[in-house]
């Protein structure tokens, strides 16, 4: 069965990294893992075809190719993912649908064949056997949870790796935590699951075999959940990997109780990586204790920042504005924050509830929810706020409108490189390096608003700290990007 496995668009968001790609001819920011994973799944005799909507149009001769469609995607995809599979539909071919998306609001995807949904090691077997006896249900879903032991390795020959600013790789599902507006343990339990180091290593190699020579993006929602495991087996796997290997940096998300850990962060930055997205959400005790983020709470949450990159690691953070407990006083607090703590990367969005979390549960209960859930960084919300809506929306914009302005980007891009700790190993100057830096010279530093501090910033760091030069011109690029997004979007 000749089969199309399709990735929707994303819209324009921080998320994307759109405008920053230009700068190094790449279109999308990281493969669709998912999807390359169910397809090393699907039998291997059928033929597969690949299309990221993100990379390249889906064509009528693609469509009058295949037999089947199987089409995967997250919320932000939503209107994408719909227009697709009516044109999918309208050509005649069965859909076949599942991810988070489809997990979560399937009833509202009529025109779709079939849903394979919660993880396809456990449902996708399922819905095969059926549709080779002839006789596939419509729907195919399941309350356990996979042994990823199990997974297999995914099928990167089915993209084109040039395309694409960084790959990505799956190390665990899971997560210990119990933040009552995140959807990750509705979708994928409380108790972190685990690929053995084995299995990593089979798939680094599958992506260094294939040429690819550049960053990885451990995608797990909380990568050290499993400190014993990572420090007695992945990260000495990782490191060993690491010392024949040129080029290869990874990154990934955890939580903030990382910065308590100085030995498993020191191993992390030997075996390569390099940042870390943490979800701080707010400097409010009031704000981390209704959302249950106990391991936030009762710390010195700027301080557990540059402890981290201190020790080489950078931080990207996650801030949220709009819970209950909010006052008007919340914005000043998080811009307060954001600047002294040196987070470079802030995605600040509204608070929202997506489905099956406790937050979107307790909403419905008090008749709070208002449409469907947001990408959480264009500044809407399906939330009813308890503060006046006008006084929470104007408020964000005041956030992102302050802590992108150039003046104050650039002065946090400082702050971040006095505390940062280079890393030892210095990765080879490419000729893309070389072509973004020229890029961004032209575009920034002649034609952009911020060319006076795209300049200043630049040479602060060759008089201060020359060794990260290529990092300040990229970051200095990022700031080009949530710029882009902030003035087109949200102000």
């Amino acid at each position: 069965m000749k089969t199309l496995l399709l990735y929707p668009s994303f819209p324009d968001t921080f998320w994307s990294f759109k405008h920053a790609l230009k700068f190094i001819h790449k279109h999308s920011a990281f493969p669709p893992l998912g999807l390359l994973t169910v397809a090393a799944m699907l039998p291997a005799g059928w033929p597969k075809r690949l299309i990221d909507l993100n990379v390249n149009p889906l064509t009528e001769k693609d469509m009058a190719w295949a037999d089947c469609v199987f089409i995967s995607a997250m919320a932000v995809q939503r209107e994408s993912a719909r227009n697709t599979i009516t044109r999918c539909k309208e050509a005649g071919l069965k859909v076949v649908a599942g991810g988070p998306l489809f997990t979560d609001e399937h009833m509202a995807f009529e025109a779709v064949d079939h849903f394979v949904l919660n993880e396809a090691e456990l449902t996708l077997p399922s819905f095969l056997r059926d549709l080779k006896r002839a006789c596939p249900q419509r729907l195919y879903q399941t309350s356990e949870f996979a042994d990823l032991t199990q997974t297999p390795p995914p099928l990167w020959h089915l993209i084109d790796m040039k395309r694409y600013a960084a790959m990505s790789i799956q190390f665990s599902r899971g997560c210990p935590f119990n933040c009552d507006f995140c959807n990750i343990t509705a979708l994928l339990g409380h108790r972190p699951r685990h690929k053995t180091a084995a299995q990593i290593i089979i798939e680094l190699d599958g992506l260094y075999g294939l040429g690819w020579r550049g960053n990885i993006f451990f995608v797990d929602d909380n990568f050290i959940s499993n400190k014993k495991y990572l420090q007695s087996e992945l990260l000495p796997a990782l490191i060993e990997w690491q010392k024949d290997k040129k080029s290869i940096r990874f990154n990934t998300e955890a939580s903030v109780n990382l910065a308590d850990d100085r030995a498993l962060i020191k191993m992390m930055v030997a075996a390569g990586f390099e940042s870390v997205f943490i979800g701080i959400e707010t400097p409010a005790e009031e704000g981390l204790a209704e959302c249950n983020k106990k391991q936030n709470k009762g710390r010195n949450l700027v301080e557990s920042v540059k402890r981290i990159q201190r020790s080489g690691l950078q931080v990207q953070g996650g801030f949220i504005v709009g819970f209950d407990s909010d006052t008007p006083s919340i914005f000043q607090r998080q811009i307060d924050f954001i600047q002294k703590s040196g987070i470079v990367t802030a995605m600040v969005g509204l608070l929202n509830a997506p489905p099956g979390t406790q937050l979107y549960n307790r909403l419905k209960k008090e008749g709070r929810l208002a449409g469907l859930v947001s990408c959480n960084t264009d500044g809407t919300t399906n939330i009813i706020p308890r503060m006046d809506l006008k006084v929470l929306s104007d408020g964000y914009k005041r956030i992102m409108g302050h802590i992108y302005s150039p003046g104050i980007y650039y002065d946090r891009v400082r702050t971040f490189l006095k505390e940062y700790k280079a890393p030892e190993a210095k990765l080879p100057f490419s000729i893309h390096d070389l072509m973004a830096f020229l890029r961004s010279c032209i575009r920034l530093g002649i034609f952009g608003k911020e060319r006076f501090q795209y300049w200043k910033l630049l040479l602060w760091t060759l008089r201060k700290r020359p060794e990260l030069l290529s990092l300040a011109i990229t970051l200095a690029i990022y700031g080009h990007h949530f710029r882009r997004v902030c003035e087109i979007h949200i102000l």
